[in-house]
């Protein structure tokens, strides 16, 4: 079982993509970041520079990272709050973000209401446990 949330970034969203490609584990969490591209500043001059992008992170099935994050297998609670109240980014909020080849990049879940979050979030980790051969 692996936890993932809108802070797992970069390296951490190949290796969540990767165990879940090769169903080698299950993610439980929220969308993660987004983050899949390297970029490379080369200053041209004391004020002036070139920002270019030199890679893109993709899941070993092919799957783009950049700008829509790692889906986990269960949702459970994580920094909905935060990012509703503007304390959590994604890095398709980010100006000037890349957009995923051909993908959508608004996608996930509404957030939780408080009357059933606690219902919700029990369900989820009741179906964790029997996947991992539990009760």
């Amino acid at each position: 079982m692996v936890l993932i949330n809108e802070g797992t970034a970069s390296a951490s969203e190949i290796v969540a993509g990767a165990l879940q490609d090769h169903n080698r584990g299950l993610l439980l969490g929220q969308r993660s970041f987004g983050k899949g591209s390297v970029q490379t500043l080369m200053p041209l001059s004391e004020t002036r520079a070139l920002k270019i992008t030199t890679a893109r992170y993709y899941t070993p099935s092919g799957r783009s990272i950049q700008a829509q994050g790692i889906v986990p297998d269960l949702q459970g609670r994580g920094l909905g709050a935060l990012r509703e109240r503007g304390e959590a980014t994604r890095e398709a909020d980010l100006p000037g973000h890349l957009d995923a080849p051909g993908e959508d990049a608004s996608g996930g879940l509404p957030p939780f209401t408080d009357e059933d979050e606690l219902l919700v979030e029990a369900v989820r980790l009741l179906q964790a446990y029997g996947r991992l051969g539990g009760a």
